[in-house]
């Protein structure tokens, strides 16, 4: 049995948890910190890298978002960094609307991007835009604090020096550890002094491992942002000679919101079998359907959060039938082979499929 990095398995109920603090990051991002009562301290325990799931009713429809956590896991609270994007419900509800003493309903924490600290001495490079940030924030308070002599070396891109979130802590991090904590930043629209100017790309990486740090033996390698970015980084690591396993990384956004279109045998109808929670569903589904959109089309309380394959809240394992993912870039071949599925990516291609929530 896999374990998916402390997916609860009632990953479907939410705890209403008060907001202790907004903190303005840009004009257009804010960052977000909850109390964590005393009764939800192991609930609500996390590894770096992990984000939570956030829900709120607005205009009458239920909005799931997930935010990457921010803080470090020996932290009171729990900070999360919500950057406010064009169309966006919740973040713009967050960047506007949420008040300190807010009351909103809150996941357990979840995720597969982390950074399990040991008791050796580790030397880890992140790769960060935008908003991407927010993850490798808790990965390097993580880092620098659990060992002495652990080096944390930070590439950060933004459009400007206004836009770039996190900046005072970061700045605070340096601070406090200025001779294991290094940062390199990038601005696309300004030049700043003791900046790069452009977007992430080869060069980037090429400047890092080859000028800034090149008698540093790296252990991992964390990558967060747009899918583009990513792509671009981990070509100039594998041509760097970096080997796969150490590179780690998470999307913030997809390449495509476009709708995922459905393999070419999936034509008919699915008798389907859930399992959520312990519970059985049964109900007949159109092949042309993602499985998730039939579940929550039944008023079952799956887990989820992103919809967009870029998250794991709604990993489930089919133990009859078959379905096929449209996009994956979560799952390993390993974990695909052994029947695991996004269920949010995933449409049915058999006359019947059983899909176990709680089998992971």
């Amino acid at each position: 049995m896999l374990n998916f990095a402390n997916k609860n398995f009632q990953m479907a109920n939410f705890h209403t948890l008060r907001v202790s603090q907004i903190k303005r990051l840009t004009p257009k991002a804010v960052a977000i910190s909850f109390d964590i009562p005393e009764a939800l301290k192991s609930t609500f325990s996390f590894s770096a890298g992990q984000y939570i799931t956030l829900k709120k009713t607005l205009q009458g429809e239920d909005i799931r978002r997930a935010y990457s956590i921010s803080s470090a896991p020996t932290a009171k609270e729990i900070t999360i960094g919500v950057k406010k994007v064009e169309g966006g419900a919740f973040s713009s509800y967050a960047n506007s609307e949420l008040k300190e003493g807010d009351m909103l309903e809150v996941m357990p924490p979840e995720g597969r991007f982390v950074f399990e600290p040991t008791e050796t001495a580790k030397t880890i490079a992140a790769f960060a835009a935008g908003s991407g940030i927010t993850p490798i924030m808790s990965i390097a308070r993580t880092v620098l604090e659990k060992h002495p002599e652990s080096t944390f070396v930070l590439t950060y891109g933004n459009q400007s020096v206004e836009e770039t979130m996190f900046a005072s802590e970061i700045t605070a991090l340096q601070a406090t550890y200025p001779d294991r904590f290094h940062t390199h930043f990038i601005h696309s629209r300004t030049r700043e002094e003791d900046s790069l100017f452009g977007r992430i790309d080869d060069s980037t990486v090429n400047y890092v491992l080859k000028n800034k740090h090149t008698g540093l033996a790296f252990d991992a390698f964390y990558l967060c942002g747009p899918e583009e970015m990513i792509k671009v980084v981990e070509k100039g690591l594998s041509d760097n000679g970096i080997p796969q396993e150490i590179v780690h990384f998470e999307l913030f956004t997809a390449a495509t919101e476009t709708v995922p279109t459905p393999p070419a045998a999936s034509e008919g109808v699915t008798a389907i079998e859930v399992v959520v929670d312990d519970e059985t569903f049964s109900f007949t589904m159109d092949q042309k359907m993602l499985v998730l959109d039939a579940v929550l089309k039944e008023n079952i309380d799956a887990p989820y959060s992103c919809q967009g394959g870029v998250c794991s809240s709604c990993i489930a394992k089919v133990t009859e039938g078959k379905a096929e993912m449209v996009k994956n870039q979560i799952l390993t071949d390993a974990e695909i082979a052994d029947g695991f599925i996004l269920t949010c990516q995933a449409h049915a291609t058999t006359p019947t499929l059983k899909v176990d929530y709680d089998d992971v």
